[in-house]
């Protein structure tokens, strides 16, 4: 297939590297590295402050953020803010649409969707997260029905929270394995990875640890400072450690000494980033058997999917740990999460997508 000349459009949530973002900041990075090494061209534009750890040209918008669509209720309606950075974003990709083949959207964002038909450019849009909001099930059901294939997801279980499950394009995700090294002995701790906000109810993993006297390390952007603060309060006494936002580099380092990742979100996760970051660590998963962990974990072989919400299920997974062989693990990601695979995927979805 002939290489392509693509504009990936950043989230309007957060500058690249800053955490905000969550794990479609990963994603981003991932694919275009997978997509580089075949020798594809790309443009990103994202929010001004924004670093990609990869030889991308960045060009940089100044605005005011989006509010992130899971922090609004289903029926909000869609507003932007004064300044909007997506707004400018956007204008800047009408101006330039004509020097690229294929425009991929990582917002999940109406505005994007709402503009398709209008661009002489295809848009390719990766949608990053489940159903949150009724105006973006429509607007993007209108852009699935109309245009094919242009929807892309991470999973299945993903999928399914729309009304348009049956056009999207299934992309899973992949890694820089490089990047992870294996650890066969790790430490005594456990890990919880991932934005700390209401809906990855970290205080279930801190209430779990809480009981079994087993140290916590905790690593990740901050987004709600009260939720953070209300754990403090209720467990003074848990054994956890926070570590803050780190790089892949400094974040790897702990997260292979842990015993194990505890998954504890209360929404339907589209995937799971953190995941297959842990299995690529040699590191078993213990999830809520909710969302996209449901579709990698192998339960019992390279971790254990519990009972939502079920804190005391939680403690029994916790457990078990050691019943897991951790090279499982690293073949697991190995075999089914690198860049490679991921790169192979969003070609061939790119090129339906421009049509060819």
């Amino acid at each position: 297939m002939p290489p392509l000349k693509l504009l990936f459009m950043s989230t309007p949530v957060g500058p690249l590297g800053s955490g905000l973002g969550g794990g479609v900041e990963l994603t981003l990075l991932n694919m275009a590295q997978g997509l580089l090494e075949r020798g594809h061209q790309i443009q990103a534009v994202a929010p001004d402050g924004s670093e990609l750890a990869a030889a991308i040209s960045i060009q940089q918008v100044a605005g005011a953020l989006q509010v992130p669509a899971q922090f609004q209720e289903r029926h909000t309606p869609i507003a932007m803010p004064p300044n909007p950075v997506l707004g400018k974003m956007w204008e800047l990709a009408r101006q330039v649409q004509l020097d690229y083949d294929v425009i991929v959207n990582f917002a999940f964002d109406w505005l994007p969707f709402y503009l398709t038909p209008f661009f002489e450019t295809p848009i390719a849009h990766w949608i990053s997260m489940g159903s949150l909001n009724d105006a973006l099930d429509q607007i993007a059901g209108q852009v699935a029905a109309n245009f094919p294939q242009a929807i892309g997801v991470y999973t299945r279980t993903q999928a399914a929270t729309f009304p348009f499950a049956e056009a999207c394009y299934l992309l899973g995700s992949g890694l820089d394995l490089s990047l992870y090294d294996f650890c066969q002995q790790p430490g005594s701790a456990l890990c919880w990875l991932g934005r700390i906000a209401p809906e990855k109810a970290l205080e279930d993993a801190v209430a779990a640890v809480d009981q079994l006297g087993i140290p916590l390390k905790i690593m990740g952007q901050i987004q709600d400072q009260a939720y953070w603060q209300q754990i403090q309060a209720k467990f003074p006494t848990a054994p956890i450690e926070y570590l803050g936002f780190l790089g892949t580099a400094e974040m790897q380092s702990v997260l292979r000494q842990c015993r194990g990742l505890l998954v504890t979100s209360r929404w339907v996760e589209a995937f799971g980033n953190v995941l297959i970051e842990a299995l690529a660590c040699g590191v078993p998963v213990i999830a809520y058997a909710r969302g996209g962990p449901v579709e990698i974990v192998r339960h019992g072989q390279t971790g254990w999917l519990v009972e939502p919400d079920s804190v005391p299920d939680l403690v029994k997974g916790i457990q078990k740990l050691d019943q897991i062989d951790r090279r499982t693990c690293r073949q697991q990601a190995e075999q089914e999460y690198s860049l490679a695979a991921l790169g192979d995927r969003a070609e061939q979805w790119l090129h339906q997508v421009k049509g060819e």
